[in-house]
Formats: C-alpha cells, sequence, structure tokens
C-alpha cells in the first residue's frame, strides 16, 4: 500500500517551458534582440529550448556541471542563430536566471491534485533543479504546504538517477520503497531512476511522446492522479 509520492517539479508540476517562453519574451524584448539580429522571438525560444534540454539532458547524467550548463545554454543559442559571439549579451543568463523562477504557471490541475493526494499520502518533491531556483518557484507558486520534503540535488550532491539520491529521499521521509512512488516527465532521471532503485514510477507525459515497453505506467494529464489514487 503506497503511503509517500515523490514528484518531480521542473515539466512536471511547475511548467518550466510555458514559464521559459514568458521570461524570453519578455527579454527579447528587453535586450531588444530583433535590432541585434534575432528576427524572429519564436525561433529565439525554439532554439533556446532545445538546446536547453539537452544541456539538462547533460546535467541529469552528471556529464556537465551547473556553471557549464548556464554559462552554455544562451551563448550556444545565439551564436547558433548567427550572433557574433563578441555581440552575445553576458547579462542574459543572469537576467533570465532571476525572472524565470517568479512565474507561477502550473501544468493544469496541479493545485487540485495536490490537495486531493495530500489528504491521503504524504507528498515530497525530489529535484535536479538549481537550489536557489527551486526554493523560489516552490515559495512564490504556493506550493510549500503540500509537501513534507523538498529535496534538492545540489543539497545531495548527486542527480536523480543516482540511487543515492532517492536513498536519501526514502530516509529523510522515513519511508520504504514498497510505498513509495515517483512522479515525473523525465524518463531517465525520474523513471529509471525510481525503477532502477526498485521504486515504482508514473511517467508523465504531456507530450504524448513514446512510451518505452518497460515504463508500465504513464498519465498525460496530472488529472488523472485523481483515479489512480
Amino acid at each position: 500500500m503506497k503511503k509517500h509520492i515523490f514528484f518531480d517539479l521542473d515539466h512536471t508540476i511547475w511548467d518550466f517551458d510555458r514559464n521559459a517562453e514568458e521570461t524570453l519574451n519578455e527579454l527579447y524584448h528587453t535586450y531588444k534582440l530583433k535590432e541585434l539580429g534575432l528576427k524572429s522571438c519564436a525561433d529565439f525560444i525554439s532554439t533556446y529550448t532545445e538546446n536547453n534540454h539537452q544541456l539538462w539532458a547533460d546535467y541529469h547524467l552528471g556529464k556537465i556541471t551547473k556553471d557549464f550548463l548556464r554559462s552554455e545554454r544562451f551563448s550556444k543559442t545565439f551564436i547558433q542563430l548567427g550572433i557574433h559571439p563578441d555581440a552575445v549579451p553576458h547579462q542574459f543568463e543572469d537576467d533570465y536566471v532571476n525572472i524565470s523562477p517568479t512565474k507561477t504557471n502550473l501544468f493544469e490541475g496541479a493545485q487540485k491534485v495536490l490537495a486531493y493526494l495530500q489528504q491521503k499520502y504524504t507528498l515530497h518533491i525530489i529535484s535536479n533543479g538549481f537550489k536557489e531556483t527551486t526554493l523560489t518557484k516552490m515559495n512564490l507558486s504556493n506550493l510549500n504546504p503540500y509537501f513534507e520534503n523538498v529535496i534538492i540535488s545540489e543539497d545531495v550532491g548527486v542527480n536523480k538517477p543516482n540511487p543515492i539520491i532517492f536513498e536519501y529521499a526514502l530516509n529523510k521521509a522515513n519511508a520504504l520503497k514498497e510505498e513509495s512512488i515517483m512522479i515525473g516527465d523525465s524518463l531517465e532521471a525520474d523513471i529509471y531512476g525510481a525503477l532502477n532503485f526498485g521504486m515504482e514510477a508514473i511517467f508523465f507525459n504531456p507530450l504524448q511522446k513514446e512510451k518505452p515497453e518497460d515504463v508500465k505506467q504513464e498519465i498525460t494529464h496530472l488529472e488523472e492522479l485523481l483515479k489512480l489514487f
């Protein structure tokens, strides 16, 4: 019988891409990127999103550092879109990191689902996100009341899918594997991380990507959890 539900935050509860898009639209105009040579804000956002997702995948696996991710994602995007390296606005990353976590768009149904689950289970967050931004997102999006623990990889010293972070999370929650389940959007970090650790997992797949056969549980909308639990 399940007693503990562990959620990922970014791309699972907190709508990372929507919040990023809002922030980048603002910065596109603040930095007058059209005058710099970036004629399309949509192209800028889509290129950044692709680069950012790939860099985060590498970060999950420990292939790159936090500092490399932050220094690379925008500079790579600007250069790909034809901006000379000397013209890349280097303050852009800092402004993005300061503004984006203040956005409060959650996936549809998030508050309703968390309020329901909180009555029956103990809820926790396990995030690979940067500590300072994760805490800001949780606070400004009014998510803290739902969660008993917020486990952040920077505090543990390893990222999901490393089994150490799942062990740490269970110990902090005083929970057993068999009474716990992980819900997240990343197959590598959340789903296989939990499954390889010996914990059940539900793949949150709003974009309806192809699901591997060895991943048994999947939802495309958070409100599906109301029927599962």
